[in-house]
């Protein structure tokens, strides 16, 4: 590990000061990733601001109906708020699908959108990463890469993004809420991760000099009809080899409006309004969902260890959609 300077940030607005004086500096909360990467020396900070005393640590109603969610608070306060289990139970379920409840604990809710990928040639040194060392080129095209992304990828990085609490959250249509230098802004959630093109080392469009305060729900949280289905090699504190987020509007058996995103398969959470638009106006059946699974994938590559994805992806799709209808499980 590097050495490094400390501060504590007493406020936002001392917060975001700070970074912006210092080269190669990094907020810190609940740790549960950057102090990994430091000490794999794959993240080399000259210096940490702790934010965990600013007033970031409130669950809170929003104008619209909604839910504002400070960027503070840990992932197991949000995955058991009442309101969370009550309206957004798909929030709650991905957060527990993921991690231990000791990492829980700690890990924050901005912490958690800014998490990195765990592919292995990322956290070996040794190895060439472009997501790690621009232009050294990526281990896992050709290398081991069962873990790997089928949707998104480009000749410079096959990532996956590691969140399940990301992948409700861009289910839900989630807005970010960030602080900087000129002042505040709110990023739709499915803009503030980014695919990798040819800068996989960029894994947001947070700027260097922004602070996450908030993620915000919409009022609408599908809470009656929603499922998250995590397929992962063991049932506990296992990164997903395909995760989905489904969420119905039902009148009666026909769907209004479908929502549908997908983790393990992606630089990013994966949600694709072109397969949920095949669902609107459907009757829920079985058929339509394997319709709208087969269009999530319909540009999916496999790099030989992971093509088993493309077909996992897309009976996962129609478990979870049937699953968040309530049908009986056909498929």
């Amino acid at each position: 590990m590097n050495p490094f300077s400390f501060e504590r940030a007493e406020n936002v607005a001392g917060a975001v000061s700070a970074i912006a004086k210092k080269d190669r500096a990094r907020f810190i909360a609940g740790g549960t990733n950057i102090l990994d990467l430091m000490k794999e020396n794959v993240s080399r900070p000259s210096h940490l601001i702790d934010i965990t005393r600013l007033p970031l640590g409130q669950i809170e109603e929003t104008g619209d109906g909604g839910l504002r969610i400070g960027a503070l608070v840990t992932n197991a306060d949000v995955a058991y708020n009442e309101q969370v289990e009550r309206r957004y139970p798909l929030l709650a379920k991905a957060i527990l699908a993921g991690a231990s409840a000791q990492l829980r604990n700690m890990a924050t809710t901005g912490g958690n959108l800014l998490q990195r990928t765990r592919c292995y040639y990322f956290y070996d040194t040794a190895t060439p990463c472009n997501k790690r060392e621009p232009g050294t080129g990526c281990g896992a095209i050709g290398g081991f890469n069962r873990n790997h992304a089928i949707l998104g990828t480009s000749d410079k990085c096959i990532a996956t993004h590691p969140s399940d609490m990301c992948v409700a959250l861009a289910a839900l249509a989630a807005v970010v809420r960030v602080t900087g230098p000129n002042g505040e802004r709110a990023i739709p959630f499915s803009e503030f991760h980014r695919l990798p093109g040819d800068t996989p080392e960029l894994d947001t469009n947070l700027r260097p000099d922004e602070l996450i305060t908030a993620v915000e729900l919409p009022a609408k949280g599908f809470a009656g009809h929603s499922a998250y289905l995590k397929i992962r090699d063991r049932q506990s504190y296992a990164f997903a080899l395909v995760s989905v987020a489904a969420a119905l509007d039902l009148d009666g058996g026909h769907i209004r409006e479908a929502r549908l995103a997908l983790g393990g398969v992606a630089h990013m959470p994966w949600r694709d309004t072109q397969a949920e638009a095949l669902l609107s106006g459907r009757p829920a059946t079985v058929e339509h969902f394997r319709s709208a699974a087969e269009a999530i994938v319909r540009d999916a590559k496999g790099f030989g260890h992971n093509t088993f994805k493309i077909e996992m992806a897309k009976r996962a799709v129609v478990r979870a959609l049937e699953q968040a209808a309530g049908m009986e499980q056909t498929s």
